[in-house]
């Protein structure tokens, strides 16, 4: 059984997702943890619970995802896994921080495996399936849990709205068509647990998002 602890950092507002079964081990998807208390609060939650990291996994590379993860690879040893069609925003980083007034952004750590569609991500005695649904970002992915139906569903879908598209390398039909191919087709239960924001669920958005309305 899957626990997910949603950890929310940076000026953002960004969630940050911890995954743990009854084994102990994790998963730690999107690390937005940009000041020191946000890397403190990740450390004293791993050893109040026990767990180990396994992996450390990104839906996309946009700098308010990725903050943390060099202080990942520090602190763990943990390289992220995403997807090769994101990899070039990394070195993009530390002058898109520039402009947007943080001037100590550095340039986050190199990726390590890359993912893409159909992967299976395992630990525990748990699994996560990697659906690529680009649009958003060009190598965006999500990871969808069949047992317990959730999505972590990074800047795809929101409530009652969806990820950017004005950003450079966004495309809005990409984005639109991918969430319709890939998410609208599970059961209308799957909770979505986006990038920012509060929880939904695929049923809500099928009736309620009016960027997906046919």
């Amino acid at each position: 059984m899957i626990t997910i602890q949603t950890l929310v950092f940076n000026q953002w507002q960004e969630n940050t997702y911890l995954l743990y079964d009854e084994t102990g081990e994790a998963v730690l998807i999107d690390c937005g943890a940009f000041y020191q208390e946000e890397h403190n609060r990740i450390k004293s939650i791993v050893e109040l619970k026990g767990l180990k990291i396994v992996h450390l996994l990104n839906t996309h590379l946009h700098i308010d995802h990725v903050f943390g993860n060099q202080f990942m690879k520090d602190e763990f040893g943990l390289s992220t896994k995403a997807h090769k069609a994101d990899e070039f925003l990394l070195a993009e980083a530390p002058n898109y921080g520039v402009r947007l007034g943080l001037n100590n952004v550095v340039e986050p750590p190199p990726m390590g495996d890359a993912i893409k569609e159909g992967d299976i991500i395992r630990f525990g005695n748990s699994e996560l399936k990697v659906l690529h649904v680009p649009g958003h970002s060009p190598g965006h992915v999500v990871f969808y849990n069949e047992a317990q139906k959730f999505v972590i569903a990074g800047d795809v879908l929101f409530r009652e709205s969806i990820g950017r598209t004005d950003f450079p390398y966004g495309n809005f039909d990409d984005l639109v068509t991918g969430i319709k191919t890939k998410l609208f087709v599970l059961d209308e239960d799957v909770i979505i647990y986006p990038g920012h924001g509060p929880i939904t669920t695929i049923g809500h958005e099928k009736r309620n998002n009016i960027f997906l309305k046919s």
